[in-house]
């Protein structure tokens, strides 16, 4: 598919994942600058205002991922990347510039739409250029980025938000301390915008671009496509791994850790290093995916995520109803956190990556990405109301029972893609 030398492929591999890298930071950054934020701005006590802050860059990744599929198949790529990189650039000096909420929430809105047009390309572009043999491996190197960029900001969060019971300490992280947070992005989303005009365009889009014809047209025709009755099976997969990446339940732990550490008996100190805690163990074994997902599969991997978050959950929720508090629940998260790391989190964009045939992978990829943040918007804003109502333990019991009927699912639907070629791969899949 391409005469890429090894290391390049690396390379442009790597500079495509540094949009997982500000994907993943851009994410969890705003929990640590959000009792800090909400003080500023006064809106502490209203629960609306507070939603709005942290559901606007959601709204952002929506718009992203609807809109990143047709512009990929118009205009390829690598424009789309380069113009993730500008999105979050402008966001994260915005976010922390801005003295009026509204303009805040605009500054969220763009890193969003970055979030979403990144989200959609960087794991298709990688799919894309790199071999069979080591797809699996490149794609979850995405993955890997961004674990990597949630951590960053977890540690980033940490490190500046400064003493909260000395006085002096308390004024910074209100004038300048959340501003930092987010301008601390600043950085890798410049950088990731130089090397990313040192990136080729796909060989896959530049053949597709070589035999249409008529790329409005094309688009429109992919697009009607993509909803015909042979596609159904692929389309219907993957659309059903893409939310079920997120209603596994697993976000809520990195959108929420304040309230789900402090439920478990934790003051604000021990909140954040249990926060930072997760955010290790999200890394070290996302590595463990980078070795596994060429060696036992997609199948499994999915499989062991979806029947081990199943029961990881269970017994969470069994423990919050018995008040269990301390290091015990701790051990829990950290398991959730360690299985999605290694199964969920970095297969589902390589499966997403590898099951649509070549002509509509980019408008499928932007349509099963989309409904993937549809998935995490109703996750975010159902988790309150949900845990207000049901307790812990009855939102952790519902995310075990969605495991367990997507493990069913799976088990009868997911098919193997490892060592299989993108043209094997829709031969096999699309009848």
């Amino acid at each position: 598919m391409n005469h890429y030398s090894k290391g390049f492929t690396y390379f442009i591999c790597c500079v495509s994942a540094m949009g997982g890298l500000l994907f993943g930071y851009d994410w969890v950054v705003i929990g640590g600058a959000k009792p800090f934020y909400e003080l500023y701005f006064g809106i502490a006590d209203s629960p609306l205002l507070q939603g709005v802050a942290m559901s606007t860059a959601l709204v952002g990744c929506l718009v992203g991922a609807m809109i990143a599929g047709a512009a990929a198949d118009r205009w390829g790529r690598k424009p789309l990347l380069m113009t993730s990189a500008v999105l979050f650039t402008v966001s994260a000096i915005g976010t922390g510039l801005f003295n009026d909420f509204t303009l805040f929430n605009i500054a969220r809105f763009v890193g969003g739409m970055g979030i979403g047009v990144a989200s959609a390309l960087a794991p298709m572009y990688i799919a894309e250029v790199s071999p069979a043999e080591i797809r699996g491996r490149m794609v979850s190197l995405n993955q890997m980025t961004i674990v990597l960029g949630i951590l960053s900001a977890q540690i980033v969060n940490m490190l500046l938000a400064r003493d909260t019971s000395v006085a002096e300490s308390m004024a910074w992280n209100l004038e300048w301390g959340w501003r930092w947070m987010f301008w601390a992005e600043t950085l890798p989303a410049a950088l990731f915008l130089l090397m990313s005009f040192f990136i080729p365009e796909s060989p896959v889009y530049l053949q597709f671009r070589a035999a249409t014809t008529s790329q409005h047209a094309g688009q429109e025709g992919r697009l009607k496509e993509l909803f015909q009755r042979q596609y159904g099976r692929v389309l219907l997969l993957g659309l059903v791994i893409a939310v079920f990446q997120q209603w596994c339940g697993t976000n809520v732990i990195f959108n929420y850790a304040q309230e789900i550490f402090v439920g478990a008996g934790f003051d604000v100190d021990g909140m954040f290093i249990n926060i930072v805690i997760t955010g290790i163990a999200n890394v070290l074994f996302t590595f463990v995916a980078l070795y596994t997902i060429e060696k036992w599969g997609r199948r499994t991997l999915m499989l062991l995520g979806a029947g081990g978050l199943g029961l990881i959950y269970l017994t969470l929720g069994t423990c919050y109803f018995f008040e269990v508090k301390g290091v015990m629940m701790v051990v829990l998260v950290v398991a959730a956190i360690s299985v999605y790391a290694m199964t969920l989190g970095p297969v589902t964009w390589t499966l997403l990556a590898e099951i649509f045939p070549n002509r509509i992978r980019g408008v499928a990829m932007a349509t099963c990405t989309f409904a993937l943040w549809v998935g995490c918007c109703t996750l975010t804003f159902s988790f309150p109301s949900m845990n207000a109502a049901l307790g812990s333990s009855g939102s952790f019991w519902i995310y075990s029972g969605i495991c367990i009927c997507c493990f069913v699912f799976l088990f009868r639907r997911c098919p193997e893609t490892k060592g299989k070629s993108l043209e094997e791969l829709e031969k096999e899949l699309v009848k």
